[in-house]
């Protein structure tokens, strides 16, 4: 059936908004990161990386909004070069992807869901490391955390990550034809 929309998109959005979700089991034996910080805790979070719960969604969040492939086909779990990867590492590639895009990050927002640690003490060192990351202010990164009340998830770690990219500049890519 054709399409009933006549109109042709002609340049891309001057905003773009990326959701990114993650979940990580704790396992004792391993360090808790979390948002780029080591956080005191008996148990880490599992993965194939260094299982920051925290970076592994905003990586999608910032991969989504620009519509590139997500965190697990640019770093296959079964890669063992990425076995106790630093999530910053897909965090950077994400950004520059972003970048290449034409967008840069204006804000993000986050919200953990954990039995524990406690979240609330260690807060401003998150949002501190996670803003250095995403080369943002402070004020430009939302950090809440909940408990998982009743949802027999105190074993778990979850993630759930919004941003919101601004157009920057032209994507390299077309920088480049016109040169």
């Amino acid at each position: 059936m054709p399409s009933t929309n006549n109109r042709r998109p002609t340049t891309s959005p001057a905003t773009r908004i990326g959701y990114g979700f993650d979940s990580h089991e704790f396992r004792p034996g391993i360090p808790l990161k979390i948002g780029g910080i080591t956080l005191a805790h008996d148990k880490g979070l599992g993965g194939h990386s260094d299982g920051d719960v925290l970076l592994h969604a905003i990586t999608d969040a910032l991969l989504g909004a620009v519509a590139a492939p997500d965190i697990g086909a640019l770093f296959p779990p079964s890669d063992p070069k990425w076995k106790g990867a630093d999530s910053a590492v897909f965090l950077c590639e994400a950004l520059k992807r972003v970048r290449e895009a034409g967008y840069g990050v204006a804000n993000m927002d986050a919200s953990l869901i954990l039995a524990a640690p406690k979240i609330g003490p260690h807060s401003a060192a998150i949002r501190a490391r996670v803003a250095q990351l995403l080369g943002v202010r402070v004020d430009c990164v939302g950090l809440k955390a909940k408990t998982p009340e009743g949802l027999n998830l105190e074993n778990t770690a979850i993630a759930h990550v919004v941003v919101l990219l601004e157009k920057r500049s032209s994507p390299k890519k077309a920088r480049k034809k016109s040169k």
